[in-house]
């Protein structure tokens, strides 16, 4: 099933954000990958807003960055 524009536009602004949290903090994509248990190339996905992740996988990044999960939904 195609994705609508508003779900693509929410996965840009989740990428946004994620790359914002990690830059405030300092961080590559390489070491937010690894405090996430995550491979860098995903990282790099879901900054460019390229990937539609599971729940799980945002918990992971949130946890990681010590942010909430809000601050990355939006």
């Amino acid at each position: 099933m195609a994705l609508s524009l508003e779900q693509r536009r929410q996965i840009k602004v989740l990428g946004a954000n994620v790359r914002r949290q990690r830059t405030a903090q300092n961080l590559t994509q390489e070491k937010l990958a690894e405090k996430s248990d995550l491979f860098p190339r995903t990282i790099q996905k879901i900054e460019a807003g390229q990937l539609n992740i599971l729940l799980t996988t945002v918990l992971r990044i949130q946890k990681a960055l010590g942010c909430s999960w809000i601050d990355l939904l939006g």
